[in-house]
């Protein structure tokens, strides 16, 4: 007999969450690892990358991608809700598209501990691409090949 699931009581599984951390770093270093084998401004992450920007500029005017994120903003309640809703259109569009993710906080830094954030795909997505779109992320293959 199956029953519903809620998530508001059921039990973290250490193994499961590991797996997922272990995830989540491995598309970190990749995307890194893009960055610095090709610039930012040439890299398309996903089939619809022009398709998310627009909608990223039109929900999110607010957030400039060349300074740091707000992450209390992001993760307030009305934050978390119009970002369910920006994440939620992209449900039979993008892979994994509400996967967690890491998301460094500001452009002109690299991925650590004190300059990367938890965020879901998407968001992750809508940011970057803006970043790429607007040359921001092109310092990071410059470093690599000076």
């Amino acid at each position: 007999m199956s029953t519903t699931f809620n998530a508001e009581t059921a039990e973290n599984n250490e193994e499961i969450e590991q797996q997922f951390a272990v995830k989540a770093v491995m598309y970190m270093q990749t995307h890194w690892e893009l960055l610095t084998r090709c610039r930012g401004s040439d890299l398309k992450l996903t089939k619809i990358d022009d398709d998310i920007f627009e909608h990223f500029k039109e929900t999110f005017p607010e957030i400039d991608v060349s300074k740091a994120l707000d992450e209390e903003a992001m993760k307030s309640k009305e934050g978390k809700e119009r970002w369910r809703n920006f994440i939620n259109a992209y449900e039979n569009k993008v892979k994994d598209f509400n996967f967690g993710t890491m998301l460094r906080t500001e452009p002109a830094v690299e991925y650590d501990q004190h300059t990367t954030i938890f965020s879901v795909r998407m968001q992750f997505y809508a940011i970057e691409i803006a970043r790429n779109k607007l040359g921001l992320n092109d310092w990071i293959y410059n470093e690599a090949h000076p």
